[in-house]
């Protein structure tokens, strides 16, 4: 039975595979592991660092809805999409602003274009299925200040259909 797991699934993989090809340099370590600079907040462990002190995109879900006025129900989720940078040490953090509009360029361009084949990946393996996933325009929140970090969080609403049972 499908479920909305499989549209979350597809919609980071997607991020995560263009943003290796958008800037392959844009990489984290996550448990030993040194791969794109996008993680799902849900799918990491707690314990560790702050991935968003890395330049790291981090996903989160927070809200999700279903219209069943169709014959074939359309499922919503909302994505709230966050990243800070503190500047490199070399300019004692002074582009600050420069790294964060990167990320924006980034981010914007791992978004486009707005749709992919939804594939499921509870076997291991990418299977895809019969429908689309796709999202609205991101929306880019005001830029907010802590300590030595600027941050932004975006927000996508991602749209799939209910697979057929």
């Amino acid at each position: 039975m499908d479920t909305f797991q499989n549209a979350k699934d597809t919609f980071y993989t997607t991020l995560r595979d263009r943003l290796a090809v958008l800037n392959p340099d844009r990489t984290t370590l996550v448990r030993g592991a040194q791969r794109p600079a996008a993680v799902v907040e849900e799918n990491e462990m707690a314990a560790g660092a702050d991935p968003v002190a890395n330049e790291t995109f981090v996903l989160r879900w927070t809200e999700h809805a279903v219209d069943a006025s169709e014959a074939v129900p359309l499922v919503r989720g909302r994505c709230e999409i966050r990243y800070a940078v503190a500047g490199s040490a070399e300019l004692a953090g002074m582009d600050r602003g420069r790294v964060l509009e990167a990320m924006d360029v980034e981010l914007a361009g791992m978004l486009r274009p707005q749709q992919v084949l939804k594939q499921r990946y509870d076997s291991g393996a990418a299977v895809a299925m019969g429908t689309v996933v796709f999202w609205s325009d991101a929306s880019f929140g005001a830029v907010t200040m802590t300590a030595d970090r600027v941050a932004r969080a975006v927000t996508v609403d991602v749209f799939a259909w209910k697979e057929p049972v």
